[in-house]
């Protein structure tokens, strides 16, 4: 099918052909999507990775220390280094600041739900009065239950983050990305240790790939929907949206990986892993 154009009034006339037409309108999405769906599925696979590890191989105290501190030190870096900077290159200051604290109070919500509104660290004073409430008032869910089905909810957040990041630059959506795909494999050894743990070695298997495959879908099909429903959309509001995504993970790393990485801290193993993984953020980052 061809068009005819030409300007009003003119004699001659050109022949347009339609494909050509439709190539130039999608051709530049389709690098973008593509870029979405490698980032996606990268960080969905780490998950399943970490979880296949963890039925393959029991990972010491010594290496999970350094994987999760690795993970949470990646983390602080991306939230430092790239979401933050350019949520504030986005929008305005007020804006990226009320977006942090909406991702806080998105994921604390639901640290408060599962939880039934009672939560205490080991050594606090309140610490036996939750663990009575507790008694009465079980968590939505055993402890694999609980860390692994929040985890799930999380990645959700975590995948939007890279459909966000991908609508607004996809070197940035890489590096988050590589940053969710590395915290994917520690969660995945861990839920995976946790499961062993409860289950014994003989049931563990089906259960581990059960939720790292839940985990993997999270985040693969909000990364999609994300940069689906938010390419295009107004700079501030991703600004917003993508300082948001860095609250709710900033409220995972230090609430989650760093705890659990430095209860099984070696000659502080914990720390080192974490100021590993936070300058290799800087460094890709200057890099970029």
């Amino acid at each position: 099918m061809q068009i005819l154009t030409g300007k009003p009034g003119a004699g001659a006339t050109f022949r347009v052909p339609v494909h050509s037409i439709a190539l130039t309108t999608e051709l530049p999405m389709q690098g973008p999507f593509l870029s979405v769906l490698a980032i996606a599925f990268a960080a969905a696979l780490s998950s399943l990775a970490g979880g296949a590890a963890a039925i393959f191989f029991r990972p010491s105290s010594l290496f999970l220390s350094i994987c999760v501190g690795f993970a949470g030190g990646v983390l602080l870096g991306t939230f430092a280094f790239e979401m933050m900077p350019k949520a504030l290159e986005l929008s305005a200051l007020v804006e990226a600041v009320a977006g942090f604290a909406t991702g806080i109070a998105l994921v604390y919500g639901l640290d408060l739900f599962v939880n039934r509104g009672a939560i205490a660290g080991p050594k606090a004073e309140q610490r036996p009065q939750v663990s009575r409430y507790h008694r009465r008032y079980r968590p939505r869910g055993d402890e694999v239950t609980v860390l692994a089905a929040g985890t799930s909810v999380e990645e959700v957040i975590e995948g939007l983050t890279i459909g966000v990041g991908a609508a607004i630059d996809p070197g940035v959506a890489l590096i988050v990305g590589l940053a969710i795909a590395i915290d994917n494999v520690s969660e995945g050894l861990t839920i995976g240790e946790l499961i062993r743990q409860e289950d014994g070695a003989a049931r563990h298997s089906a259960r581990i790939l059960k939720w790292t495959g839940l985990i993997a879908i999270s985040v693969f099909a909000s990364a999609i929907a994300g940069w689906l429903l938010l390419n295009g959309m107004p700079q501030p509001l991703l600004g917003f949206l993508f300082a948001a995504g860095a609250g709710g993970m900033f409220y995972l790393t230090v609430t989650n990986l760093i705890p659990e990485a430095e209860s099984r801290q070696y000659l502080q193993s914990a720390a080192l892993s974490i100021a590993a993984g936070f300058l290799v953020i800087l460094v890709l980052s200057e890099l970029r």
